[in-house]
């Protein structure tokens, strides 16, 4: 028998109750031993009560569990920093493993969980914590272990992926379909984590750690969000041949990593490009398996109960052999991270001019002064003798980038300078 401590019971914690008993017989048969719930950290206790619990198995005292000897893993699905924090060490300092999908706890506090887990000769399991039922961080940590990775790509927020898919289709502005997903129940009611990229970011930090061996923070993402896409730009991706998704972009290049979080256009041939609505994906790069991409449902009661039981299972497993512990904190390197402005790549801009004799020769000008060459220009013109220019750069860096932006942003012939959109897998085409 292998007792379990649940904290929380809220979405993803009674699906885990749910998964537990509808697949158990199936469990039981790949572990040799039987999983039972024995207590539950819940304020909720009706809730509990409605899933067959006993009063006497729901606490709000963590002492109740970290405490009990029979209890042998912490599943910890309550979410936020502290005091989970707190109650995840305890655990550990007891000889208690671990299983949580916390991506804040793990990009803000992974070091010192890994830390104390490592110290305590514990398991401390987080497949959840990422992309909610696909496999990303086993892979990485297991499968992919012989190979040197160099990038790993992923679209890794469900609602700004709906939102993105909703504008490319139906051409609405993201205010109308942020309202539609939030109404479906896609978006929170506060969907600032989601639009402006953090979660996506906390995710990404936890991938890239693991992917370069070397510790990425939350503070080490650079990050943008969505919310200055609009339906222009949508159509403008259209006649390029190119689709628009938030990115969580991770690589290394000569011992130097990369992270970072925002939209980009990528041709519609990328293996991302067709990931569409809530669903998520995670594309790797490897030196020796090549491309390889993982899709599927990134969040959501049962999918991420999934990888919950999953790595319950591998600790169970472990402990049948007494081999936990085998793979802690694989962040043995230091690898300095770019700044956003050291980096290189291509761009696309949307600009207002007024439209008169020699003015894309001007801002072409300004561009060849700051070391940016363009690939394309695209003008057209609309009924308040402005035009507007899309223009499409080769390879430059950001700084040469911001350094004629700024410079075109004081010029009188400029009306204005509506979007600047990373492009990126274009050698995907």
């Amino acid at each position: 028998m292998i007792n379990i401590g649940l904290l929380g019971c809220g979405t993803v914690g009674s699906g885990v109750v749910k998964l537990l008993e509808q697949n158990g017989e199936t469990i039981l048969k790949k572990t040799g031993k039987e999983i039972r719930i024995k207590k539950i950290l819940e304020r909720d206790v009706e809730k509990c009560l409605e899933l067959g619990f006993a009063e006497n198995c729901i606490t709000e005292d963590i002492k109740d569990i970290v405490d009990d000897p029979e209890i042998d893993i912490i599943v910890e699905l309550l979410g936020g920093i502290s005091p989970a924090d707190e109650f995840i060490i305890e655990a550990m300092e007891k000889g208690k493993h671990v299983v949580t999908a916390n991506k804040d706890l793990i990009a803000v506090k992974g070091q010192d969980i890994f830390d104390t887990a490592e110290n305590q000769k514990v398991d401390f399991y987080f497949e959840a914590s990422v992309a909610g039922g696909i496999p990303a961080v086993t892979p990485l940590k297991q499968s992919l272990a012989g190979n040197n990775i160099e990038e790993v790509i992923g679209i890794l927020n469900g609602t700004t992926n709906y939102i993105l898919t909703k504008m490319s289709r139906e051409g609405q502005d993201f205010d109308d379909v942020l309202k539609e997903a939030q109404d479906l129940g896609y978006a929170e009611a506060d969907p600032s984590s989601d639009v402006y990229g953090l979660d996506a970011a906390r995710k990404i930090a936890i991938l890239a750690s693991i992917a370069f061996n070397s510790r990425v923070m939350l503070d080490d993402v650079y990050v943008e969000g969505i919310t200055s896409i609009n339906a222009v730009d949508m159509e403008y991706a259209k006649e390029l041949g190119l689709e628009v998704k938030l990115l969580a972009i991770a690589k290394q290049e000569e011992g130097q990593i990369q992270v970072r979080v925002h939209p980009a256009f990528i041709p519609i041939e990328h293996p991302l490009a067709s990931v569409n609505g809530v669903y998520n994906a995670v594309f790797i790069k490897g030196d020796a398996v090549g491309d390889i991409m993982h899709y599927g449902s990134g969040a959501g009661q049962m999918p991420t109960a999934s990888a919950v039981v999953g790595d319950i299972i591998e600790i169970v497993r472990n402990k049948n052999y007494n081999s936990n512990a085998r793979i802690g904190c694989t962040c043995y390197d230091q690898k300095p991270i770019l700044n956003i402005n050291q980096l290189e790549g291509q761009f696309y801009i949307r600009m207002a001019v007024k439209d008169r004799p020699g003015a894309l020769a001007g801002i072409a000008g300004v561009f060849g002064n700051n070391n940016v060459s363009l690939s394309s220009v695209l003008q057209k013109t609309n009924d308040w003798d402005m035009a507007e220019l899309i223009l499409i750069t080769h390879n430059t860096s950001e700084q040469n980038l911001r350094d004629a932006l700024a410079v075109l942003k004081g010029m009188s012939i400029v009306g204005e300078i509506n979007n600047v959109i990373r492009l990126e897998g274009m050698d995907k085409k």
